[in-house]
């Protein structure tokens, strides 16, 4: 092999040795900020109605920032995890996602949020699950949307297959998710259970996999989650 070829070998080759750590380090950190952020939603003023309907959610994702590329729109996105309950009330480990959309109905002004979704029955989180999913596409799906006047909007969401809160510096934000797209980051899976080749069904409903590193997020939801 001709010497520049060497060298680039002998550059490459690290690289591809960390890659898998590296890969797995950031979604541990998605993890994270996802438990940093259900907890200070979780303990946010006027937060009972949230903490009511996590209680009767069948699973949950986190988006712990959303991020708003252009003034008013332009593309936003952000990297979630998806964690669901089990019969007897316990939590899943969680399967990354992301959300990405080119019309996120953030208000002017609004940089980021913290987005929280909850999925409330199985025929939602199948759609979820499924494939890549548009939100606002399945007219089957009801989608009801908590914002900052949150009492009393429960009402219309007793009856919703998925109901999202949004929080932007500490207060809830009217965010419209309409045309978001959830898609499924199995890249990230792989990485955080390595030697698993389990898929978001596998990890959500099934519970085939584990990592020590989500505990403190099945923690949380198990506190405030019932």
């Amino acid at each position: 092999m001709p010497r520049f070829g060497l060298v680039i070998l002998a550059a490459i080759l690290p690289l591809v040795a960390c890659a898998g750590p590296t890969q797995e380090s950031e979604a541990q950190r998605v993890v994270d900020r996802a438990t940093l952020t259900l907890e200070d939603i979780m303990t946010s003023p006027n937060s009972a109605d949230v903490v009511q309907t996590l209680k009767n959610a069948r699973a949950v994702m986190i988006c712990p920032r959303v991020f708003k590329a252009g003034f008013i729109l332009g593309g936003s996105g952000g990297d979630c995890v998806l964690v669901g309950r089990a019969a007897q009330g316990s939590w899943s480990a969680p399967a990354f996602y992301s959300i990405g959309s080119g019309s996120f109905g953030l208000q002017a002004g609004i940089q980021d949020a913290s987005i929280l979704m909850m999925i409330m029955n199985d025929k939602a989180l199948n759609a979820v699950i499924n494939s890549q999913f548009k939100i606002g596409a399945d007219a089957s799906i009801a989608v009801a949307t908590i914002g900052a006047g949150i009492g009393g909007s429960t009402t219309a969401a007793l009856s919703a297959d998925i109901v999202t809160f949004a929080q932007e510096r500490g207060l809830f934000a009217g965010v419209s998710l309409d045309g978001a797209l959830l898609s499924s980051d199995y890249a990230s899976d792989q990485a955080y259970y390595s030697g698993s080749n389990a898929d978001a069904r596998q990890i959500v409903i099934g519970m085939q996999a584990n990592n020590p590193g989500a505990n403190p997020l099945r923690a949380v939801l198990a506190r405030y989650g019932g």
